[in-house]
């Protein structure tokens, strides 16, 4: 991982901010889906927290994979799990946590259109410039990696796996990661208990 990227860590709070307001431009929009489709993972949370607050209990789940680690991707991403929820006539909102190359996006929103849904609209909390897909909806731009309450401990195994376990790089990106905002006693609480599974 290049020591040039940055972290942003938004707090729980933060996120629930994000999703009312979302939620709120999606209402003023006239938009009203049918079905809410959450990609896996990172679009499950949000997904759920737009279903609350959008009143639409028809939550469905689409899975495609791309990342390898922090800030590595594979080439192309792939569709490993359909469509939970027939679509078919439908107006769907698909959520995701962030548009970052915005190809995992594009394949589902294809996806979900061949399946037969009549209209589709895409939702993330945040939006990266260089993204190829610039969602109907976003809250912030920001060109740094984004840290997820959801997804801490996954984000200090994966710097633990670039780096080869301890060491000053690994100790320079956890640092990153406390001024960020992570806490230093969860990063330590992660790092003892990744390090532990690994020795099992």
């Amino acid at each position: 991982m290049p020591s040039e990227i940055e972290f942003e860590v938004p707090s729980w709070n933060e996120i629930y901010n994000m999703l009312l307001n979302l939620a709120e431009k999606i209402r003023k929009n006239g938009f009203e889906p049918d079905i809410i489709v959450g990609i896996s993972r990172g679009g499950w949370p949000p997904a759920r927290v737009l279903s609350d607050l959008l009143n639409n209990p028809n939550l469905a789940n689409v899975k495609a994979e791309f990342y390898l680690g922090v800030a590595e991707t594979k080439g192309e991403p792939t569709l490993t799990q359909p469509v939970s929820m027939a679509v078919a006539g439908k107006k769907v909102l698909v959520v995701d946590e962030v548009a970052d190359t915005g190809k995992s996006l594009k394949l589902v929103k294809e996806h979900v259109i061949e399946e037969g849904a009549t209209e589709v609209k895409i939702v993330t909390i945040y939006y990266k410039p260089w993204s190829i897909v610039i969602p109907d909806y976003y809250e912030k731009e920001t060109r740094r990696w984004i840290v997820f309450p959801w997804e801490t401990k996954e984000t200090i195994r994966k710097i633990i796996k670039k780096f080869g376990g301890k060491g000053r790089s690994v100790e320079e990106e956890t640092t990153k990661l406390a001024k960020a905002g992570i806490s230093a006693e969860l990063i330590k609480r992660f790092l003892k208990e990744i390090l532990e599974e690994e020795n099992c």
